[in-house]
């Protein structure tokens, strides 16, 4: 069977975890359409992968209300649910600062309800095509202003209450632990861009020197197709909920099946014939250290959860909904700094370990020899002064 991407509406983007559309999709839900039933609004707003609080206790909740909301308040645009969801986010932060028990709770639905509007606005986006590149910023930004004042509002209703400073501190550490996780993916995203780009382009620089050297005698490497084990499994997530990579791999490299790899051009900028099909694996050092960890990925991806259990989502939920709770605000926001920290360091180690692999990879394609340049032809001394006397008297002309 062809490998084949799964259909996607069109114009989708990513913005943090959550995508909005940018056109109106072909195909999809307009004003003068039937609202398809629940199922399909579930395919087609619902994440392949997403943190297990908003697969279990989320989505449940926000994707009926999404079919409700575009059926019957078609008036309602996704910019005005992520309003919706930061002035609730205030109002739990209000709650927050009050450092009563009652007021705990009250501020930690509040606080539940706002995420399941911010898990709203993108599937509205996604379902009507109703979305912008304004809504993703306007999501991310109204995201951060209510972590933001929920810590401060919470810690500092808590110092309030008991005189205890560990609170400030807490509060500190709630905006700083938020602020990482994102800076943190986006340069781990940034790495491992510039690894593919690296592999990409040494195998071509490498395949034209041996070609221009040696005509007659590449080496097969340097004649390889290559296809980075990431894009095959999101073109074919069964293999990535059946854990069967190293099947997938096999099948693309003896042509069982298809798929778009970054086809090699030749010096004249045409696309060279088609070659040997490699597949680059950057995760096979981690794989072969944690070999449980495919089968236990898999077990969650059949579900929809994502292999990062804490992430963000689940940080934000035990300090802002579980704590105040179950009235233990201290115990459980530094738990979940913890273990947030915890998976946030089995990722870059994770990093590393493809780093290793990276540089594994890139040793198999030589390093091209540079290209000679003739040495420059030496000028007497006694043969600098005249020429150089010449240019100033030229340049004395030119400046009268």
């Amino acid at each position: 069977m062809p490998l084949r991407r799964p259909p996607q509406p069109h114009g989708l983007r990513h913005d943090h975890g959550r995508r909005h559309c940018l056109d109106p999709p072909h195909g999809k839900i307009a004003d003068s359409m039937e609202i398809p039933p629940l199922s399909e609004v579930r395919r087609l707003t619902e994440k392949k992968r997403d943190a297990w609080w908003t697969v279990l206790l989320v989505d449940p909740v926000a994707t009926p209300l999404v079919r409700w909301t575009a059926k019957y308040a078609r008036w309602v645009t996704p910019n005005q649910i992520t309003w919706a969801a930061l002035f609730l986010g205030l109002g739990a932060a209000a709650c927050f600062a009050q450092a009563d028990w009652m007021w705990l709770i009250i501020g930690a639905v509040l606080y539940h309800v706002s995420f399941i509007l911010d898990c709203m606005d993108g599937k509205l986006a996604r379902l009507t095509g109703r979305g912008s590149e304004f809504g993703g910023w306007l999501d991310y930004v109204f995201d951060r202003i209510r972590v933001l004042a929920c810590a401060v509002a919470l810690m500092g209703g808590q110092y309030a209450r008991t005189g205890d400073v560990v609170y400030v501190w807490l509060a500190l550490v709630v905006v700083f632990l938020d602020m990482l996780r994102y800076i943190d993916a986006l340069q781990i995203f940034k790495v491992r861009h510039s690894m593919r780009k690296k592999i990409k382009a040494r195998a071509r620089a490498a395949r034209r020197s041996m070609e221009n050297q040696h005509p007659d005698a590449v080496e097969q490497e340097q004649r390889d197709e290559l296809h980075f084990m990431e894009d095959l499994l999101r073109d074919n997530p069964a293999a990535d909920i059946d854990n069967t990579h190293d099947e997938l791999a096999e099948q693309v490299a003896t042509g069982q099946v298809s798929a778009a790899a970054d086809e090699p051009e030749n010096a004249d900028g045409t696309t060279a014939p088609a070659r040997e099909k490699v597949v680059v694996d950057l995760h096979q050092e981690f794989k072969s250290r944690f070999p449980w960890y495919g089968k236990f990925r898999s077990l969650l991806l059949r579900h929809r959860i994502r292999a990062h259990l804490i992430s963000g989502i689940e940080f934000q939920m035990g300090v802002f909904i579980v704590g105040p709770l179950f009235g233990a605000v201290l115990p459980v926001t530094i738990g979940s700094g913890v273990l947030l920290m915890v998976f946030e360091l089995a990722i870059i180690y994770k990093l590393l370990l493809s780093t290793r692999d990276f540089e594994r990879t890139l040793a198999k394609y030589p390093v091209p020899e540079p290209v000679a340049v003739p040495a420059e032809v030496s000028v007497p001394a006694q043969a600098e002064a005249p020429a150089a006397e010449q240019n100033q008297k030229q340049g004395d002309d030119a400046r009268i």
